[in-house]
């Protein structure tokens, strides 16, 4: 399997773990040190596996269903590090919703895996700047 399949699958299972509010499969997917780095949407950064596994673990107390449905995904993998670019539109008891999200991967030395290492969410509007209409002059 190419590297860039076996991000893919890394990222699937990311999204996984937070489909099944399962802490043990989310913990698989990290890097467990002190440079992981998550921000959900509307949060401020969190640093260090610590602080990440415990927004996790406040997350998977909520009891919303909820469904990632993933759109524009591309991968890229350059010397043992890979990031991902992928929309999270989200389905839940409460409507709907889309995160553009961006993961990055690195590979684990010791045994080769692909690890999660930096998250970042960040809410689409309903609207974006290409919606607007165009500013006037004069």
């Amino acid at each position: 399997m190419d590297a860039s399949a076996e991000v893919r699958l890394a990222n699937r299972a990311f999204y996984d773990a937070f489909e099944a509010r399962d802490l043990d499969a989310m913990s698989a997917v990290w890097e467990r040190s002190g440079r992981a780095l998550c921000t959900h949407p509307g949060w401020a950064t969190l640093q260090g596996w610590g602080a990440v596994a415990s927004s996790f673990f406040a997350l998977f107390q909520n009891v919303q269903s909820l469904q990632f449905v993933l759109t524009e995904e591309r991968v890229q993998v350059q010397d043992g590090v890979a990031w991902v670019t992928v929309d999270e539109n989200l389905l839940g008891d409460q409507g709907g919703s889309t995160v553009a999200a961006v993961n990055v991967f690195v590979r684990d030395g010791a045994n080769g895996r692909w690890r999660l290492v930096c998250h970042h969410g960040s809410l689409v509007s309903a609207s974006t700047p290409s919606d607007a209409a165009p500013e006037e002059d004069g």
